[in-house]
């Protein structure tokens, strides 16, 4: 989402660094150029105006101006600034013992029924016993939607009925809690394309029988800055207690993300970052500002990782050693950074892994899929022996995987550098990073 914004900011500070000093008039040029990359990201204005004046602020001083690295402090300065933007320290929702209610509300289209199915997988699986409530009565198939959700995930789903009383609701639900215990309940709520009075009094009324613990507000990320008069309306009817951005993988330019802690006072708490059950991350404010700036996520990338340790696929064969490493390990590492992500978001949690691409570069999916195709189609013995691969079996595989022989070659070729690479990992001395080799 913040691709846009990254490298035009990070074009900025480019012509900042190498710099043995900065004048005051070279730190507000600079400033201005931010400011209408911010802008162009539909930011705010006033947000985007208090942004500026803040750094501009902390960085046109002697301290700053006449210190070694000038160019590093404004970065440092600019990071800082737009962690506070983004809502200073992560925040988390209230979780009690047991009575937690939580309550999604917000438009039609902005993801609710989905963010109620990802919470409550989220949260099963950190041991808590969820309850999903499908009160959204409004939109075709909603309730079938949360149902299916609810089955995929081993999650409970109550149903609220057409034109069911909310004194009704209320009373299945206490006894659906005493038969069953749960400790926390998500209620998907309807919504409407527009703000409508009979939307907000059925949410009202709603409110004041269930008395959520938190009443949390489904923001479409892709809709901009104009989610945020939506917030606000909310917010002074229902009364809020935080944020949840969906679709923050999406190719907007993120002025709502930026904008929305600034203008709605509410902090973000989620964000999904894919359409995947387990696609919803805390949301963490400094990670983000690390990935808009080009140095990277790295401990969203090390929770990934770790998310997946349990996996005994990952990691080498026992006995094999690092210059070992074959096509078959090859796919399953694959396959486990595809779990992670797409590699557009694993690359940009990797700090400067963006500078190694060609401007305006992206990854291609499309070809990371040709790959897992090809080898796919090798057998067990041709994926731990790529020597066996003659002419004639890449010929056979092509075929198999719907490819040319050409793109088996370049990927031997890719294949045979990423060996070589390994190997003169796995030969550094101790104290040079031999002792903490890669984990393949």
């Amino acid at each position: 989402m913040f691709q846009s914004l990254g490298d035009r900011l990070q074009n900025v500070f480019d012509g900042l660094r190498g710099r043995g000093k900065l004048s005051e008039a070279d730190v507000k040029a600079a400033l201005r150029e931010v400011r209408v990359a911010l802008l162009e990201a539909d930011v705010n204005l006033e947000v985007a105006k208090d942004f500026v004046a803040q750094v501009q602020e902390k960085a046109i001083g002697s301290e700053t101006l006449l210190s070694l690295n000038p160019d590093q402090r404004v970065v440092a300065i600019v990071h800082e600034q737009m962690v506070a933007t983004l809502g200073g320290k992560a925040a988390v929702p209230n979780l009690r013992n047991d009575g937690n209610v939580w309550m999604l509300v917000g438009l039609q289209g902005a993801g609710k029924t989905t963010t109620a199915g990802k919470l409550a997988y989220r949260y099963k699986a950190q041991g808590r016993r969820p309850l999903l409530v499908a009160a959204d009565t409004q939109r075709p198939a909603a309730r079938e939607q949360l149902r299916i959700l609810g089955q995929q995930i081993g999650v409970p789903v109550l149903e609220v009925g057409d034109d069911e009383p909310v004194r009704v609701t209320k009373q299945r639900l206490d006894a659906a809690l005493k038969a069953d215990f749960r400790d926390l309940v998500i209620v998907d709520t309807a919504g409407r394309l527009q703000i409508d009075e009979g939307l907000m009094g059925q949410l009202q009324e709603l409110r004041d029988a269930l008395q959520p613990t938190e009443r949390l507000l489904v923001v479409d990320a892709m809709t901009g800055q104009q989610s945020l008069p939506v917030a606000k309306s909310f917010d002074e009817r229902v009364g809020l207690s935080g944020l949840i951005l969906t679709k923050m993988d999406g190719d907007a330019r993120g002025g709502a993300a930026l904008s929305a802690k600034h203008v709605t006072g509410k902090p973000i708490l989620f964000a999904g970052m894919s359409e995947k059950i387990d696609g919803l991350e805390p949301f963490h404010p400094d990670r983000i500002a690390g990935r808009i700036l080009g140095m990277g996520d790295v401990l969203t990338l090390i929770e990934k990782a770790k998310a997946l340790e349990g996996d005994d696929d990952g990691a080498l064969e026992k006995g094999k050693g690092i210059g070992d490493f074959s096509l078959a390990d090859m796919l399953t590492q694959m396959r486990r950074i595809k779990q992670m992500g797409s590699f557009s978001d694993v690359l940009g949690m990797i700090p400067g892994a963006n500078k190694l691409m060609p401007p305006g570069a992206q990854v291609d999916e499309r070809e990371i899929g040709r790959v897992e195709a090809i080898i796919s189609s090798m057998t067990e013995r041709e994926r731990r022996d790529p020597k066996l691969l003659n002419a004639s079996r890449r010929k056979r595989i092509a075929r198999g995987s719907g490819t040319t022989v050409q793109d088996v070659n370049r990927l031997m070729r890719n294949y045979e550098e990423m060996r070589t690479l390994m190997k003169r990992m796995g030969k550094r001395p101790p104290g040079r990073g031999g002792r903490n080799r890669p984990r393949f």
